[in-house]
């Protein structure tokens, strides 16, 4: 599978959805965009890395991983998104230390935000661009297409929001025995949104 290059266009925050971000990912060669929803604090995270005048006066929990990797030799050399299950990015981060590369798991919020402190590049897989990329811009002739994004971002965040709440109704219809089995499966594969939202479920029996 061919790999796709992708810059950060940029972060929207949604105008209907009180705490809801979307981080806009521009695909290199091509006018594809990948938008994925993120929380509150990955989006700062992102966002002063992004701003390279802005300096926290203690370091986030990203710039920690960068100091800490910067004191062991540890260089972030890539990021990629490798996987799209159920609306849910999957990404790895390539890392080398001693000329050894090792391949870690991470989710693809924080894999970007240090991609950024190591201004490492980012990359997806063909088939992931093809089944999630949209074009974003509705009029190319339009010079405005800020509201025209914030339009569809919206959408996609709402959406987003829309597929968990289903989720979590179909929840509902469990037992607390199943929920709980339903709960160590996910925890065992390392779904931790869907952990979550069981977890809050068997909190509200």
């Amino acid at each position: 599978m061919s790999l796709v290059r992708l810059n950060i266009k940029g972060i929207s925050y949604s105008q209907t959805q009180n705490g809801a971000y979307a981080l806009i990912l521009n695909e290199v060669d091509g006018d594809r965009k990948l938008p994925i929803v993120i929380g509150a604090f990955e989006a700062q995270s992102i966002a002063i890395a992004l701003e390279k005048e802005i300096r926290p006066p203690r370091p986030l929990t990203h710039d920690l991983f960068k100091n800490f990797a910067d004191r062991f030799d540890i260089v972030i050399k890539q990021v990629i998104i490798h996987k799209l299950v159920d609306g849910v990015f999957y990404s790895s981060i390539i890392c080398e230390r001693d000329k050894i590369e090792e391949i870690i798991d991470a989710r693809t919020s924080d894999a970007i935000a240090l991609a950024l402190r190591f201004q490492a590049p980012i990359f997806t897989y063909k088939n992931i661009l093809d089944k999630a990329g949209i074009y974003l811009k509705i009029n190319p002739e339009d010079e405005d297409n800020a509201e025209h994004d914030s339009i569809l971002v919206d959408e996609l965040i709402v959406e987003e929001l829309e597929t968990g709440s289903a989720s979590s109704d179909g929840y509902k219809a469990k037992s607390i025995e199943e929920l709980n089995s339903m709960l160590e499966e996910a925890v065992a594969s390392e779904d931790y949104e869907k952990a979550a939202k069981i977890r809050d479920e068997i909190s509200k029996r």
